[in-house]
C-alpha cells in the first residue's frame, strides 16, 4: 500500500513563494509516478504538475508554466513543488497524487494514490 502525505501549505502574500512537500512510502514507492493537482473552493480538481519516476520527466499545466517547479528526490522519497509569484487565484487545497502507469498524464483517473490535501491560501 502506499501513502502520501502532504506538508508545506499555509497563509502566504501575493507575489510571496512557497514550497509544498510529498513524502511517499510504501512497495514500489518510488517508481510511481508522482504529481500535484489542486482543488480551489467550490472548484473541479485541476491538474498542476507530474514528474517520473527518473526525475528527467516533467509536465506542468499550461497556466502554470514559469511560476511552479516540479522536482524529486528519490533518496528521500519526497517530491517538492516550488510555488512563485503567488497569486489569490492560487488558493485551493493542493494534493499528492502516484500513478503506476508508465507515462505521465494530466487525467486525474490515471491516479490510484491520492494524500489528504494541504490548503494554501494567497491573501491580495
Amino acid at each position: 500500500q502506499v501513502q502520501l502525505v502532504e506538508s508545506g501549505g499555509g497563509l502566504v502574500q501575493a507575489g510571496e513563494p512557497l514550497r509544498l512537500s510529498c513524502a511517499a512510502s510504501g512497495s514500489n514507492s518510488d517508481t510511481l509516478i508522482l504529481a500535484w493537482f489542486r482543488q480551489p473552493e467550490g472548484k473541479e480538481r485541476e491538474f498542476v504538475a507530474a514528474i517520473s519516476w527518473t526525475g528527467r520527466n516533467t509536465q506542468y499545466a499550461d497556466s502554470l508554466k514559469g511560476r511552479f517547479t516540479l522536482s524529486r528526490d528519490n533518496a528521500k522519497s519526497t517530491v517538492y513543488l516550488q510555488l512563485t509569484s503567488l497569486k489569490p487565484e492560487d488558493t485551493a487545497v493542493y494534493y499528492c497524487a502516484g500513478s503506476t502507469r508508465r507515462a505521465l498524464f494530466s487525467l486525474r483517473a490515471a491516479y490510484e494514490y491520492w494524500g489528504q490535501g494541504t490548503q494554501v491560501t494567497v491573501s491580495s
